[in-house]
């Protein structure tokens, strides 16, 4: 008991070094904020300050609110470690709420202009603006006013999916009705996109086009598409899963690259006609980075928080607003490529073809301090079907999974289906952190090359890519 205070005591209170650097950057941050509000400055660079401002709030409040969380039942023992010693869970929930104060208390930054010059402002301020010089010049950096819904409605889902990935943590929701916790969480989302934009047209290749027309409308299918967007977001982070600092690494990731290609298209030569819509992306990303990042640190190896599953709903419903409000719900998908392989490889278990354990993590050796895949153990009575026997047979012939068999040929265990247990049975045993960092730059590297093919090898498919027409 007595080592478990001194552990607690030392990870709440920040060290000299630490409180001097957050007041250092929270000053600067709050000088730029004043300055920016006060004059017409760039919404762009508040809200990049809003973000340094958020990661310092975020930093210290996950150190102070950590014996509360525990007091309160949330928290967990790593089992990954040989000293399992308790620490608090569901610290997304303060990343949450730090974030979600940050884009409210941002809204009059980019609206503040638009609004009062369409309504009566009264007194001085009641400023009338003409149509050309909001559309271009000098105010083209700022929103019209109409995007202020889309703003609010991409709250209000936020909003939502973060109580239900608090429920989900109190109350550890089964898988199968996990799935739907962020459709419900969409609907705000789908609602503002068709009241403000109810484009359902995609663009056909140009190989497929003689035979299909240069556009196709999907109707009520694309909202079928983009509430499926906002379901799988959420659980693909949520699915890859398991080590020290893999949820936010990976998040931490996305949410870079993401905002390097809204960058490129706000650094062209000329006023790009999606700039819009790679600012309202930008500005939802910078807090989300502010706040990953303080979590980050206190969740990396060796963890001193959990994150907990509303980090990962609301991780992945943050990627899926900028997304669909943004309008490039395909780059996204690129991005998320090994989420996507790690659902496709895990659907065997997912879909109760190989039996499914409640927490596939991978198997800590005590004696190496190294992880090693886990395994599904397999019993005489039951098997799987011959057809998925073979399947699994090829799979361990072609070192996509290990597979053990007793002297009669049936199997006796199999490796779990994770993309983290892959990259064991590929490279062998690891310790966490080395594990962490490997997936960690494989999502950097496919991310990498997934912009690469969206802006230069779609060419091949496309009459010209985005980054230089406003059709997204």
């Amino acid at each position: 008991m007595a080592v478990q205070s001194s552990s607690s005591s030392t990870s709440v209170s920040l060290s000299r070094s630490e409180t001097l650097s957050l007041l250092t950057l929270s000053g600067a941050s709050v000088a730029i904020i004043a300055n920016t509000f006060r004059g017409d400055g760039e919404p762009l660079v508040a809200s990049l300050a809003l973000s340094i401002l958020a990661f310092c709030l975020c930093y210290a409040m996950i150190r102070w609110l950590g014996p509360t969380f525990i007091k309160a039942g949330f928290r967990g023992r790593d089992l990954s470690k040989a000293n399992r010693v308790e620490i608090p869970e569901c610290m997304g929930a303060v990343c949450a709420a730090v974030y979600l104060l940050t884009v409210i208390v941002f809204i009059p930054f980019p609206f503040y202009k638009d609004i009062v010059a369409a309504t009566s402002g009264g007194g001085n301020r009641d400023v009338v603006l003409e149509v050309h010089h909001v559309n271009q010049g000098r105010f083209l950096h700022r929103f019209p006013h109409n995007k202020l819904a889309s703003y609010l409605g991409a709250i209000i889902s936020l909003q939502t999916i973060a109580l239900l990935g608090i429920g989900d943590d109190l109350f550890d929701i089964r898988w199968r009705h996990k799935w739907w916790i962020p459709g419900l969480a969409s609907i705000p989302l789908l609602v503002v996109y068709f009241v403000d934009f109810d484009v359902t047209s995609i663009v056909i290749p140009l190989q497929l086009q003689p035979y299909l027309g240069e556009l196709f409308d999907l109707g009520v299918l694309y909202y079928v598409y983009m509430a499926c967007i906002a379901m799988f977001c959420p659980q693909s982070i949520n699915m890859l899963a398991g080590i020290n600092g893999i949820e936010v690494s990976q998040c931490v990731v996305v949410a870079l690259l993401l905002a390097f290609n809204d960058c490129l298209y706000l650094s062209t030569p000329y006023p790009h006609p999606a700039t819009d819509s790679h600012l309202f992306s930008l500005y939802f990303l910078l807090p989300w980075i502010g706040v990953s990042g303080a979590l980050l640190y206190h969740n990396w190896y060796p963890a001193k928080v959990f994150v907990g599953d509303t980090y990962c709903y609301f991780s992945g419903m943050v990627f899926a607003v900028v997304g669909i409000l943004g309008h490039f719900s395909k780059t996204l998908g690129l991005l998320l490529v090994p989420q996507i392989f790690n659902f496709l490889y895990s659907c065997p278990q997912i879909f109760g073809l190989v039996p499914c354990p409640r927490h596939r993590l991978p198997k800590f050796n005590a004696r190496t301090g190294l992880l090693e895949p886990s395994v599904t153990p397999w019993t005489p009575e039951r098997q799987p079907h011959p057809l998925v026997g073979q399947v699994l047979h090829l799979l361990a012939r072609l070192r996509l999974l290990r597979v053990t068999v007793d002297e009669k040929g049936r199997f006796v265990e199999t490796s779990n289906f994770t993309i983290l247990h892959l990259w064991l049975v590929w490279r062998g045993p690891l310790r966490e952190d080395r594990l962490a960092w490997e997936i960690t730059l494989l999502q950097l590297a496919v991310g990498l090359f997934g912009l690469f093919a969206r802006h230069k090898l779609a060419l091949l498919v496309f009459k010209e890519d985005n980054w230089g027409t406003a059709q997204q």
